[in-house]
């Protein structure tokens, strides 16, 4: 019975065929933070990237809806796959996960997508990274600092977390001990607007700023910086980097704030798509169920057309992660450029993601 467990367990996971997971454990990080741990609900191997997202798909009230969160569990742990999940006031699927989500519940997820990670760039000997992130923003971060600990490379890294309090610093006690163990190669700092219950707290208070930066690593003009936070915290970042004369090629930054993707996509194209020959003025979109007809111009996304022609549609991300305005095509071609939103098997069943494809010839779609 054991030999063939372990032999199961050398078996990959498949996203697109093994597409539902168990909830193993749930372990408190902070007052308002948790950890859920999953598994495959028969033995399988987790491969991905250190960074990346899966996307949950949830019932929540009889109303399917789709959320993604990074993973914070590293590859080299490969039996499990967990997310840490900050419960947000009013947050439909936050609050529903801390509130419900045991051991033993199963829910259905795709991917693991996404291309937040150094492990997809190159990786010279002793690369040096500067990893910023505020609240539950340390997810990626974290999820490529334990591999990197664990695969024992040599890489020099600077981790700077801000929070609101000391007590709301996510991993604590293992940032410090991974701090400790990698001897000189990983600098640790907390930055904290207030002591909060914590009189006695020595890190830095306020905010990140330059001169904290400075002095957790004054070489960051040297660094790859990858950070992740909210909206403002980035654009924070952004702007001190650049006033410091830091060479924004080696910035890289991640954000699963839905409404700032949505407002990005409505005021940004999509990468260049195919444009069939003799396009004309683009092609004819109708929708079967509500009889609405529209026509997409050359380039143009199903969804940016719906929006121009105010043909309301069920929209979220934007920019093909999330799957919430998935849509069964019954007729036509599109160029669907999507990130992890959609599985092989639903496209070879016909689906599309309107938010990210761009007519190639009429469409008909059943909604």
């Amino acid at each position: 019975m054991l030999n063939a467990t372990l032999a199961n367990m050398a078996t990959p996971w498949d996203g697109d065929r093994d597409d539902t997971l168990l909830c193993r454990a749930v372990r408190q990080e902070t007052h308002d933070v948790r950890t859920f741990v999953f598994s495959a609900p028969a033995p399988r191997l987790f491969r991905y990237a250190p960074g990346q997202f899966i996307t949950l798909e949830l019932d929540i009230g009889g109303q399917a809806v789709q959320r993604c969160y990074t993973l914070s569990s590293t590859p080299s742990r490969p039996d499990t796959v967990s997310i840490t999940v900050k419960r947000v006031p009013g947050g439909q699927v936050s609050n529903w996960l801390h509130d419900n989500l045991a051991p033993g519940a199963q829910i259905r997820v795709r991917g693991p997508s996404g291309g937040f990670s150094c492990f997809l760039q190159p990786m010279p000997a002793r690369e040096k990274y500067l990893f910023l992130s505020a609240g539950s923003g340390i997810t990626p971060l974290m999820s490529m600092t334990r591999a990197m600990h664990d695969l024992v490379l040599d890489a020099d890294i600077a981790f700077v977390h801000s929070a609101r309090t000391p007590d709301d610093i996510i991993f604590a006690r293992e940032l410090e001990l991974m701090a400790y163990n990698r001897d000189g190669l990983f600098r640790l700092g907390a930055v904290c607007e207030r002591r909060g219950a914590q009189a006695a707290w020595a890190g830095f208070n306020g905010f990140l700023n330059l001169a904290v930066l400075q002095n957790v690593a004054p070489d960051f003009r040297e660094r790859k910086v990858y950070t992740c936070g909210p909206a403002p915290y980035m654009a924070a970042v952004r702007a001190m980097l650049e006033g410091a004369g830091f060479d924004m090629a080696g910035y890289h930054e991640e954000s699963f704030s839905f409404a700032a993707l949505a407002q990005a996509g409505a005021e940004a194209e999509a990468p260049p798509a195919l444009v069939a020959e003799g396009a004309g003025q683009g092609f004819k979109v109708s929708f079967s169920r509500s009889g609405d007809e529209l026509t997409c111009a050359p380039g143009q996304t199903i969804l940016a057309a719906a929006r121009a022609a105010g043909v309301r549609m069920p929209i979220s991300c934007t920019q093909g992660m999330c799957g919430t305005c998935k849509t069964r095509m019954t007729a036509g071609q599109v160029d669907m450029r999507h990130a992890g939103g959609i599985r092989q098997r639903e496209i070879d069943q016909g689906w599309i993601l309107p938010c990210c494809s761009k007519p190639l010839a009429d469409v008909v779609l059943d909604r």
